[in-house]
């Protein structure tokens, strides 16, 4: 196998690669990079037995043929060659070595044979449809804060992907909870995903997925089955098995008659709690939400470091309300919002807090309160 490529492209097919590539694994083949060339292009196939990336790279082939290398070490030599370098890779399969030259470098880096690479099996997918880049990134990107890190609740380590119904209207639903808060982001149900079985989509997988996302103009084909759910650019195509687990029933914890209202410009309600959690305790992180006749006032009463309090013009006619929230939890929440406005529906001190982006219902999250 020979073969030239620009040195930009060659390192954005490899970061996609080495970033799937787990660290620490005890089946040395996991480590590498599956490289194919043929035609006029090169395939990068990265594997950790639960996500596979597969990136396309136009190429000057010389010799087709295919081996692997360490994506680590792959992309750390590209990485740090000259911006523009044309680069040239050879494989000498007899002698197990993979020859990587540019302009005066020349680097000579072991192989393993392709045949012990591990390539997902396909799987007939249910449901496939395309959407658009900035769509899927709006689901998945004010979803993900919410996904639980514990392992003991693995169902809940994922973005959950449904159909979903809102307002009499069928809509595509992506939802995330950890058990403290909760986010539901809805968008119109693109053609052929009526028939999509919901699936949890691992939390790696979102973060690998962000990658495909960038490009504003770019149709994502979208593929889900029971086990599997596969997204793919014209260049990259992302496939990953899904969590194997049940999502639990979230509207259960979406309180419905909070009526107690606060109107909050988005932007200064994050500054301002950023500022008084400066010196709260790392432990807790509890910041005091005091509401009334248009004023909220921010506190943080922590004895061992001290105290501080900040007040901001908000809109809010009802009763008077003292509630308690994890500051980590609200300027997650806070830093959602894309529009000016961030609303606040209460019911009492202990109940979950219900939020939105001014009056739209496409984006909603909830946040229980703690004792302050």
């Amino acid at each position: 196998m020979k073969f030239s490529i620009e040195r930009g492209v060659l390192l954005k097919a490899v970061s996609q690669a080495q970033s799937v590539v787990e660290r620490r694994n005890t089946i040395p083949i996991l480590a590498n990079v599956l490289i194919e060339a043929e035609g006029d292009n090169v395939q990068f196939r990265a594997t950790d037995l639960d996500i596979e990336v597969v990136d396309r790279a136009p190429a000057q082939v010389e010799r087709a043929g295919a081996t692997t290398v360490a994506a680590t070490t792959l992309h750390e030599i590209v990485r740090k060659l000259p911006d523009g370098a044309l680069v040239t890779l050879t494989a000498d399969s007899a002698a197990g070595r993979l020859t990587v030259e540019a302009g005066r470098s020349n680097f000579s880096l072991a192989t393993l044979p392709k045949e012990d690479f591990p390539v997902m099996a396909s799987s007939e997918y249910q449901s496939n449809f395309s959407a658009p880049a900035p769509v899927l990134r709006r689901l998945f990107d004010k979803s993900k804060f919410a996904i639980s890190t514990e392992e003991t609740r693995y169902y809940l380590n994922g973005v959950y992907m449904h159909v979903a119904e809102s307002d009499g209207q069928k809509v595509l639903r992506c939802v995330a909870t950890d058990g403290h808060r909760l986010a539901r982001i809805d968008a119109d149900l693109p053609q052929g995903a009526e028939d999509m079985p919901g699936v949890i989509v691992p939390r790696k997988t979102v973060g690998e997925l962000r990658k495909l996302l960038d490009d504003d103009d770019m149709q994502i084909a979208v593929s889900v089955s029971e086990t599997k759910v596969r997204f793919a650019t014209p260049d990259i195509t992302l496939t990953s098995k899904v969590i194997d687990g049940t999502f639990p029933d979230y509207a259960r914890v979406i309180p419905l008659h909070n009526t107690r209202r606060l109107e909050v410009d988005a932007r200064e309600f994050a500054a301002a709690v950023d500022r008084v959690a400066t010196v709260s305790s790392e432990r807790s992180r509890a910041v005091k939400m005091q509401m009334e006749n248009d004023r909220l006032v921010l506190s943080v009463n922590a004895p061992d470091s001290g105290a501080a309090e900040e007040e901001l013009a908000v809109a809010y006619s009802d009763e008077p309300l003292e509630i308690g929230f994890n500051a980590k939890y609200l300027l997650e929440i806070a830093s959602q919002v894309d529009r000016e406005n961030a609303v606040f529906l209460f019911n009492s001190a202990g109940d979950p807090t219900l939020m939105r982006e001014g009056n739209d219902d496409s984006a909603i999250y909830v946040v229980m309160p703690m004792r302050v």
